[in-house]
């Protein structure tokens, strides 16, 4: 990928999580998720802080980690402060070394922390009481990066196993089975 088209899709998929983020209520930041143990502000606090783990560790630093209090301002300082970061074309094509061989720092950080700004849209909105529908693009970053882990998304930490669905399930359902979540969010 170019820097144009990290710092494109980091945008895209940014402010799809921010979308979500600004309709949450209050109540929801304390409200537990689909991810065990985590409340909404607690899905919110993995993406940034797993994203400034990953900078930081490639010497990128964001300056503060901002405060959660509230957790759709913080995401926006945050979302903010990678923008600019990725928009220095040095930072996206530096190599680094990844688990599966030489990579780029915008491909891995688009791979792996694309996926999480989109597959943790719905365990926001899931605290909040309301489901969040998908688009075909939001599908396939969530069907490439399960396709791409392999069991390897299944290991502590990352997602609940996967969930059987009926064979007519629709894609939606299907790939939130794959991360361990249920397409329905509990009354």
């Amino acid at each position: 990928m170019t820097d144009n088209a990290i710092l494109d899709a980091y945008t895209e998929r940014a402010g799809g999580f921010q979308a979500v983020l600004d309709a949450t209520s209050t109540a929801a930041w304390d409200a537990p998720s689909p991810c065990a143990g985590w409340a909404g502000r607690d899905v919110v606090a993995h993406v940034i802080d797993t994203q400034r783990d990953f900078l930081a560790r490639h010497d990128v630093d964001l300056g503060p980690r901002p405060d959660l209090a509230d957790p759709a301002a913080a995401w926006r300082l945050h979302a903010d402060a990678v923008r600019r970061v990725l928009a220095d074309p040095g930072v996206g094509g530096r190599e680094i070394e990844t688990v599966t061989g030489r990579s780029t720092l915008g491909a891995t950080f688009d791979m792996f922390y694309g996926f999480d700004m989109v597959a943790h849209r719905w365990d926001v909105a899931a605290a909040d009481g309301r489901a969040h529908r998908f688009t075909d693009a939001d599908l396939d970053v969530i069907e490439g990066m399960v396709a791409a882990m392999g069991d390897h998304l299944y290991g502590e930490g990352v997602c609940a196993p996967p969930l059987d669905v009926p064979a007519d399930a629709d894609r939606q359902t299907r790939a939130l089975a794959a991360l361990g979540r249920r397409a329905t969010v509990p009354a």
